[in-house]
């Protein structure tokens, strides 16, 4: 058996094997923590600063111990990553004969079924020249790969419509009952992940499954060892995502839209069932029609307010309680119609079950609004009770990593609200030089940021910071709105001549790539970019952080949490708002410093870095820079 040093040091295997590889003491103790956690069985809590090597850290101890072990990411692309990429080469390294399955939620994998249903479909509302070629695309692709997952057909856009209707969703599959059964691509990456070693998932797909029994892993978690969760940070976020219950009006259209299909093809002398599904269709729309915002969130109170809405919603629950009954009375002519009966049924006990206060104590009712969507959503208070019971099953080691889950190395934030209540915790700093590498840069003289000209000033301050850059900036804004009059003013700068790059002008692998081509471009960003980006090199020298990220104190779910722990005389503040801004603001930080070449500066524009008592407790958290808050200071470090 190796042991954790000899792979590790230097001239050991990793070194031999792996070009570039060099020995980092902090990298060393974190995979000796990782094993000794596996080893024993227990829960390790571990932040690494960037650079650490995280990724080495915790695949090593993981192959070594044998058994089984599920590795959850924060997105697909860090999925493919680990599965593609490091898993492989860490695997050749240790020359140990290990299996390993990559495991997506069953949108990603194309569906036999719906793709002969499309195919044969002469009626499909989405039909245009593009998606005709992408539909003939993905037949051809179906008929070819081993695997079915989207990701290996990079000639049709993630975002096609076309997708929609190639694919299962939880409600749409028909399971064993399904004609393409025995090739379905889903049981197959099940199958392939139920025999592995290592399976590979995300943190979606973890806690859907866990909370769904739905996407294969609860076969997988009883005989698991070792569950790892990278870029754990992400976790309070998905698990109140899963915890909780949600329904939107997509969904009751998909419904509509599969129950027009099947009732052609299997029901088509029974006149009643088109009328209402139209009927249902036509009410599910006119409730989207009730709130004229868009992309915002609103509490119940606040959406029973709206009289149209409340009225909305019933005329809704009524149209979909008589298409049930329908439904019932043709099930049995087909498995599509039995099918699209279930789906009725399941979304309108949701339904009720949302308009039920008794039911919902523990919850926040609340309703997102999309562009063309709507979903109503109930979101339990606290999700640190449900998710240590999920633990509680079996003995197994949980290992929970990222570079940002501590407040001055502090961690009983995270753990209290994800219930880690015996967890070891540990924090590795960063191996780069931030004293040498790095500048964390304050403006003096702007006003506190409910301001109304506030971005405009920030905007003014940065421009001097952005000209002796020479561009080479990510310019990360906390909300939609920001990003977009920050983007006008730019635009509207005179002698400015840097290339401007907005969020939403291309997908976000695109974008980065425009990024690094022209190698003094601005790039203007919000959520999207404040995590899981890399870009070494001076491409990107600094980085502009409008405000702090503090969660919007109107978001419905943060409400009610915060009246809840002040009603228990806590302070929601100290222990709930600050440590998540803190952790959110790590991670734009976090995108400065990529590598032991890398110079920059990080510009924070908020005055409140200064001028309030928990300011130190911010800064303090960020990785040790030289501070200022003189201009000419940053203009000479950009001089060097």
């Amino acid at each position: 058996m190796l042991d954790i040093n000899a792979i590790f040091a230097p001239g050991g295997v990793l070194s031999q094997h792996i070009a570039g590889f060099r020995t980092r003491a902090q990298q060393v103790e974190m995979a000796q923590a990782i094993a000794d956690t596996i080893a024993k069985h227990q829960i390790l809590v571990a932040e690494a600063g960037t650079g650490t090597g995280k990724t080495f850290a915790y695949l090593a101890p993981a192959l070594l111990a044998g058994g089984k072990v599920i590795i959850s990411t924060g997105t697909k692309t860090l999925q493919d990553q680990l599965f593609n990429r490091d898993i492989p080469t860490v695997r050749a390294a240790l020359g140990i004969p290990v299996t390993v399955a990559l495991l997506k939620g069953r949108a990603n994998y194309v569906c036999h079924y719906h793709l002969e249903r499309s195919l044969q479909d002469t009626h499909l509302s989405f039909i245009n020249r593009d998606e005709i070629h992408y539909l003939q695309l993905i037949e051809r692709y179906a008929s070819r790969s081993q695997s079915g997952d989207k990701s290996g057909l990079s000639e049709v856009p993630e975002n096609a419509a076309i997708w929609q209707n190639v694919t299962s969703t939880r409600d749409s599959c028909l399971g064993s009952e399904c004609p393409s059964y025995k090739k379905c691509f889903v049981m197959e990456a099940r199958k392939q992940a139920l025999t592995a070693d290592i399976v590979v998932v995300n943190h979606h797909l973890f806690f859907a499954d866990v909370m769904l029994r739905d996407e294969g892993l609860s076969e997988l978690l009883p005989a698991c060892n070792t569950v790892i969760f990278d870029e754990a940070h992400q976790l309070p976020e998905t698990a109140s995502l899963f915890f909780g219950e949600s329904i939107s009006t997509g969904q009751l259209l998909d419904l509509a839209r599969d129950a027009k299909v099947e009732a052609v093809q299997a029901a088509g002398d029974f006149t009643g069932l088109p009328d209402s599904i139209a009927a249902m269709e036509k009410a599910v729309r006119d409730l989207r029609l009730t709130i004229t915002e868009e992309n915002t969130r609103l509490s119940l109170a606040a959406a029973m307010q709206n009289s149209g809405f409340s009225q909305a919603l019933g005329n809704m629950l009524e149209k979909l309680t008589t298409l049930v009954k329908l439904l019932e009375s043709q099930a049995e002519r087909s498995e599509g119609l039995e099918n699209c009966r279930q789906r009725a049924a399941a979304h309108l006990y949701l339904l009720q079950r949302w308009r039920d206060e008794t039911e919902m104590q523990e919850h926040v009712r609340w309703v997102e609004v999309y562009h063309h969507a709507l979903q109503l959503n109930a979101t339990p208070l606290s999700i640190a009770e449900i998710f240590q019971r999920q633990m509680a099953a079996s003995p197994r080691a949980w290992i929970f990593t990222s570079a940002t889950l501590s407040v001055k190395k502090d961690f009983s934030h995270y753990n209290n609200e994800m219930g880690l209540t015996a967890a070891q915790t540990a924090c590795w700093e960063s191996p780069f030089d931030f004293a040498q590498q790095a500048l964390l840069y304050v403006p003096p003289g702007l006003p506190e940021p409910q301001q109304r000209n506030y971005t405009d000033q920030v905007v003014q301050a940065a421009l001097p910071v952005l000209r002796a850059s020479r561009g080479r900036a990510f310019f990360l804004c906390t909300s939609l709105r920001a990003m977009q009059r920050v983007h006008e003013l730019l635009q509207a700068t005179e002698d400015f001549d840097f290339p401007l790059l907005l969020q939403g002008q291309g997908s976000r692998s695109n974008m980065l790539e425009r990024f690094r081509a022209l190698n003094n471009a601005v790039l203007i960003g919000s959520q999207s970019f404040w995590e899981g980006i890399d870009v070494r090199g001076d491409a990107l020298s600094l980085v502009i952080i409008d405000k702090l990220p503090f969660a919007p104190p109107d978001d419905p779910v943060l409400a009610a949490r915060i009246d809840k722990m002040n009603n228990e005389g806590r302070n929601a503040f100290m222990e709930y708002q600050l440590p998540r801004a803190v952790i959110n603001l790590k991670q734009g930080a976090g995108r400065l410093i990529r590598d032991e070449a890398d110079r920059g500066v990080l510009m924070i524009c908020d005055p409140r870095l200064t001028t309030k008592a928990y300011g130190k407790q911010i800064w303090q958290s960020l990785p040790p820079m030289k501070r200022t808050r003189d201009l000419a200071e940053v203009e000479r470090f950009f001089a060097v």
